[in-house]
């Protein structure tokens, strides 16, 4: 059973502001949207912290295997949970991009 209780179709009375069902879905993905943040925050604090020591020892600023690796690894694992695995690719490539222009902020200010 999803949130919001059995599967049932909104009467003629209900809008989707007052649709039970509704509202348990999406109350699901404000909570899913909430993690989402926390986890991606959390992701930038340890990918802040690899950019500074990559300045500090002067590692270059992007790592094209190992991004190519986690695109990889990444697209597999969006086929296994059946999520369409070029949306998986563009997202997590979307968040390597933000890295290195941190790491490479971090570079410069270095």
């Amino acid at each position: 059973m999803l949130a919001g209780g059995p599967m049932t179709q909104p009467t003629s009375a209900q809008t989707p502001a007052s649709d039970p069902v509704l509202a348990g879905f999406r109350a699901s993905i404000d909570n899913i949207d909430a993690a989402l943040i926390h986890m991606l925050a959390e992701r930038f604090r340890i990918t802040k912290a690899v950019g500074e020591y990559k300045a500090k020892t002067s590692l270059p600023a992007s790592d094209p295997g190992r991004e190519e690796r986690q695109i990889a690894r990444l697209r597999a694992l969006a086929e296994d949970a059946h999520l369409d695995p070029d949306f998986g690719e563009k997202f997590i490539r979307f968040i390597i991009d933000e890295v290195i222009r941190h790491h490479e902020r971090a570079k410069n200010e270095a």
